[in-house]
């Protein structure tokens, strides 16, 4: 009888990139992944540090999760308890320390080495593997066997330099790392033979991506795009998380140039005002972002845009707030996100003067307000359009098919479930909060991806 794994993800893209290649590593020692922890045999805890009170989440389901390694003790069974990802990273063996259940803790950059960690573990005997290994995990994952999405995501580049005085990845993800082109090229060629139609790159700082190529040099961002773009069968190329700094002039014209790159760019600006920016250690003003915007927006005008804002953040005034909302104004995003800000321990920004609670509050609703308004008439500019959708699987009723526009918009209508994996063209009738209802446009051969 095989072991079952059961694996919750918390957090970003990356996270569910990285359980994904943890069940391929675990598959090869035997392990099925279950959807529920009950009856596993090992549980891992793949985690996020981004999100407020991160650590204390974990250690809320980990008592959980204690009351069901109890239940299976009870019947002769083990069930190993892991936390993985950038609170492990964080923690370290404080994490054992408070719950000493927890069999393993290991780093986002260790996980290849789960078969050793697994190995040694004994009786009562807990492993904590929390490195920066020379070697790159990537050159020891076992190749992906299961079938992909229609839309699948491949890790490019990991880690950052930028140090932003709010965020502690580059303190659990390690400095900023970009795998080689030919292992890109391989596993997007993989991921192509199992289904995928559309690829989304990810990257802690995705456009810093410099990968070594063949001829001994290095590629950037935009060029790897290109090369991405001539593989057979891939109609569509996104990517994610980028920094303003690194918004190189060959991923701009890779914008206009590469029909497979997406018309849709998720570009974290974080505050509207030059003051909280500099505090920030973002080290680009609201003028140089809107500048930035200028150009891409030349090279692909029809470009949809999203965000990330941060409120509250230490020493923000209501004048530095207005700045945020001016500067969201003259954007205009299709869709964004935004915050709070919350203390990172170890982070400069969380040993400054806070700003207080419910100004915090009061300043997110009023930006969310905005931000939510945007994105309703961003949508609603969409209705009459007939937009090219890229079908991803059934819908919740009988008929129905569930796809993405180029501007990364759900759209939901009547079509013929083997239309998974394909695009055809879907005139937009009505829009809702969070997707788009429309009808088939046939014929549609002449739209594009």
């Amino acid at each position: 009888m095989s072991k079952r794994v059961f694996i919750k993800t918390y957090g970003c893209q990356m996270n569910v990139y990285d359980s994904a290649r943890m069940e391929d590593v675990l598959a090869g020692m035997g392990y099925a992944a279950v959807a529920e922890p009950a009856g596993a045999d090992l549980v891992v805890l793949n985690t996020c540090h981004i999100r407020e009170k991160a650590a204390e989440k974990v250690y809320s389901e980990l008592g959980r999760l204690r009351m069901l390694q109890q239940a299976r003790a009870a019947t002769g069974e083990r069930m190993v308890l892991a936390v993985a990802g950038c609170v492990a990273q964080a923690e370290g063996e404080e994490l054992r320390r408070r719950a000493p259940f927890v069999d393993l803790v290991l780093g986002p950059q260790t996980y290849h080495r789960l078969p050793d960690m697994l190995a040694k573990l004994g009786t009562g005997n807990g492993v904590v593997d929390t490195e920066f290994p020379h070697e790159t995990k990537f050159d020891f994952l076992p190749e992906e066997t299961r079938p992909s999405g229609v839309a699948a995501f491949l890790t490019v580049q990991e880690g950052c330099d930028k140090f932003c005085s709010f965020c502690v990845v580059p303190y659990t993800r390690g400095a900023e790392a970009s795998r080689p082109v030919a292992a890109v090229i391989a596993e997007a060629t993989r991921l192509i033979a199992r289904g995928a139609r559309e690829l989304t790159l990810l990257g802690q700082n995705v456009n810093a991506y410099h990968g070594a190529d063949d001829s001994g040099g290095t590629l950037g961002l935009g060029g790897l795009i290109r090369r991405l773009a001539e593989l057979p069968g891939l109609l569509r190329l996104r990517y994610t998380t980028s920094h303003p700094r690194d918004m190189a002039e060959d991923l701009i014209t890779a914008h206009a140039e590469v029909p497979a790159l997406m018309p849709f760019l998720h570009l974290p600006v974080q505050s509207g005002a030059d003051r909280v920016l500099a505090a920030m250690n973002r080290r680009h003003t609201a003028a140089d972002y809107l500048r930035l915007l200028d150009r891409l927006r030349a090279a692909r005008p029809d470009l949809a845009l999203s965000s990330d804002f941060i409120v509250g953040f230490p020493g923000e005034t209501d004048a530095d707030f207005q700045a945020t909302l001016s500067l969201a104004r003259a954007v205009g995003y299709a869709q964004a996100y935004s915050f709070k800000y919350s203390p990172r321990p170890g982070t400069p920004a969380a040993e400054a003067s806070q700003v207080p609670e419910q100004v915090k509050d009061e300043r997110l609703a009023e930006l969310q307000s905005l931000l939510l308004s945007q994105q309703a008439a961003f949508n609603a500019g969409s209705i009459g359009r007939a937009l090219p959708v890229l079908f991803e699987r059934r819908g919740r009723y009988s008929g129905q098919m569930i796809g993405r526009t180029p501007y990364n918009q759900g759209v939901h209508t009547a079509a013929a479930a083997e239309f998974v994996g394909q695009v055809h063209a879907v005139r937009l009738l009505r829009a809702d909060r969070q997707s788009l209802a429309g009808a088939l446009v046939l014929p549609s051969s002449e739209v594009a991806a």
